[in-house]
């Protein structure tokens, strides 16, 4: 099973001579994938400009987004990092391996982030609209749809009103969206 290519992280990390550093760099950007702070310009200026600097923080931190997302093994990281020197495969090998779990749950959190909002009660009524101010007799069922949902912990009403050929296409739309979870 081959994966797609994730991309080598940054070849201007090869123009990095402070080897102590390269480790601290890493972690800096591991640290901001955290949610804590990235490195700054001001620490490394000297050795990109500011668009190279941009890119390499850029490329690094989807790099590692990329690979723990995937859970790719160690091998295929290796060989999307083969345009590396030993050095700076080895550095960023050291820091994967001991902050991966730190990674995944940052990755879980943005994505719990995404989905935060939350049904908390919903409420339906049946109407029967018996005219409208064009057909004399209409006789058609309505759905009065009201939905409770908790977003940033503030719960908001939605409501809704639905024939019954919009109920039936958002009934199959819920069960095909439940089928994928149990798939999986």
């Amino acid at each position: 099973m081959s994966a797609e290519r994730v991309g080598v992280p940054c070849p201007r990390l090869s123009n990095y001579k402070a080897h102590n550093l390269s480790h601290h760099l890493l972690h800096k950007i591991i640290d901001g994938i955290c949610g804590r702070a990235y490195p700054l310009y001001q620490d490394y200026h000297s050795v990109w400009d500011s668009t190279e600097w941009k890119n390499v923080l850029e490329d690094i931190t989807k790099f590692f987004k990329a690979v723990v997302g995937k859970n790719l093994p160690d091998e295929e990281i290796f060989q999307q990092l083969n345009q590396l020197n030993s050095f700076h495969q080895e550095a960023i090998m050291k820091c994967l391996k001991s902050r991966k779990d730190e990674i995944k749950k940052a990755l879980l959190e943005e994505i719990v982030d995404i989905s935060s909002a939350q049904l908390q009660d919903f409420d339906w009524q049946l109407k029967l609209a018996l005219s409208s101010d064009k057909i004399a007799t209409l006789q058609m069922p309505l759905l009065n749809l009201t939905l409770d949902v908790k977003e940033n912990g503030e719960v908001k009403p939605y409501s809704v009103e639905m024939s019954k050929e919009e109920l039936q296409n958002l009934i199959n739309s819920l069960e095909a969206a439940n089928k994928i979870p149990l798939e999986q």
